[in-house]
């Protein structure tokens, strides 16, 4: 039989083209949060994320995404939201509403600003107004959300499947 050598650690796989996705986070809580958020950005090929209020990231925890990534403070979300929506990006809320649609089945547009909330608070009405959609994921059991980085990590999934080459 032959010998199976398990390789860690491949390199990325190459993007034919940068992804179009911006990473747009309300003031977060948690910087272990936000790091968390950064990195699975990293891992994704986005190259920009934008972060309000005082939140910092940890170069520790973020690890290369610190380096890859353009992280852009900004004090507030709503100016920002509309400064992308005027470059032509869509909008997309990571937030439960009445309106929001299942990451399920959900279809991304290349252009997307994916917007996630606050820990405790999600995403101010202000916010969710200038959405052009939103997308929740699914819960089974209580509590009644997955955690700000581990649902934004489901939905950089979900949009790295439908443009796996960028």
């Amino acid at each position: 039989m032959p010998e199976f050598i398990h390789q860690r650690h491949k390199p990325p796989a190459p993007l034919e083209r940068p992804r179009e996705l911006v990473v747009a986070c309300a003031p977060l809580r948690s910087n272990v949060n936000l790091s968390r958020v950064v990195r699975v950005a990293s891992c994704s090929g986005v190259t920009r994320v934008i972060a309000c209020g005082t939140a910092k990231v940890i170069d520790k925890i973020a690890r290369d995404g610190a380096e890859t990534i353009a992280i852009e403070i900004h004090r507030t979300l709503p100016p920002v939201l509309k400064e992308l929506k005027h470059a032509g990006y869509q909008l997309v809320g990571l937030e439960q509403t009445n309106h929001s649609e299942s990451l399920h089945t959900f279809h991304f547009e290349r252009k997307t600003a994916l917007v996630v909330g606050n820990e405790r608070a999600g995403l101010t009405d202000e916010v969710l107004a200038l959405l052009d959609r939103a997308v929740e994921i699914p819960v089974y059991g209580l509590p009644y959300s997955y955690n700000v980085a581990t649902a934004a990590s489901m939905a950089l999934y979900e949009y790295c499947r439908q443009f796996p080459a960028g």
